[in-house]
């Protein structure tokens, strides 16, 4: 089995006092390794806000868990691409140590350029939402206004659907292909990606197959 080094983080002293947010982060990647035939190699758990320039100096953690996924040269795996960041300078910095990431709810194929696209979106939403006070998001939502930019919410619509799209595009493609598999004798998810492989059919981004792209394509049909 591949190794993976597991990141876990919650953002206030609060938050891991009660345990809130850690636990379901380690189900989502212990089913997320399971799935993907991968071992959980190690795990570090931060208690930090991922906000500041200076935010990977205040996460000792994350900093220990980039070293040891160097060390087995593997990839380091999160629950939610927010784990991280949703400061898109800090995650293209941390694309610079040279340690893969994976991302449990985006799949195991997804390229550095979708992480960016996901963070820049998280970015802007953590801007407009910092801009406002709690008073006034209180009392504009109790009057029943609809908070947010129209030309953001917009774009970022247009960005989800056209991923969607091309996620919906390939999965047309691919599904045949897994039938004929299917009725060959292949009855799990892993099987299946194996079958894909072997016959040199490569995903939607020109990578192999694992059975957590094998269970989305299967999710579209």
């Amino acid at each position: 089995m591949k190794p993976v080094v597991a990141y876990v983080r919650v953002s206030t002293n609060q938050q891991g006092r009660s345990g809130l947010g850690v636990e379901a982060q380690r189900e989502a990647l212990s089913r997320f390794a399971q799935s993907e035939g991968l071992d959980l190699a190690a795990e570090f758990v931060e208690v930090e806000t991922g906000k500041g320039s200076d935010a990977l100096d205040r996460r000792p953690q994350l900093a220990a868990a980039l070293a040891r996924a160097r060390a087995l040269r593997c990839p380091v795996a999160v629950s939610k691409l927010d784990r991280l960041s949703r400061d898109v300078h800090f995650i293209s910095g941390l694309m610079t140590h040279r340690v893969p990431f994976v991302v449990a709810d985006l799949g195991p194929d997804v390229d550095p350029f979708v992480l960016h696209l996901f963070a820049a979106l998280a970015e802007k939403e953590r801007a407009l939402i910092s801009g406002r006070t709690k008073s006034a998001l209180a009392a504009a939502k109790a009057k029943g206004v609809k908070l947010g930019n129209p030309r953001i919410e917009a774009a970022r619509s247009r960005a989800v659907a056209s991923l969607q799209a091309e996620a919906d595009r390939a999965a047309s493609n691919v599904l045949p292909i897994i039938a004929e598999i299917r009725r060959s004798g292949a009855t799990t998810l892993r099987a299946i990606a194996e079958a894909l492989n072997a016959r040199g059919v490569p995903t939607p981004r020109g990578g192999r197959w694992h059975a957590m792209g094998v269970r989305n394509v299967l999710a579209r049909s």
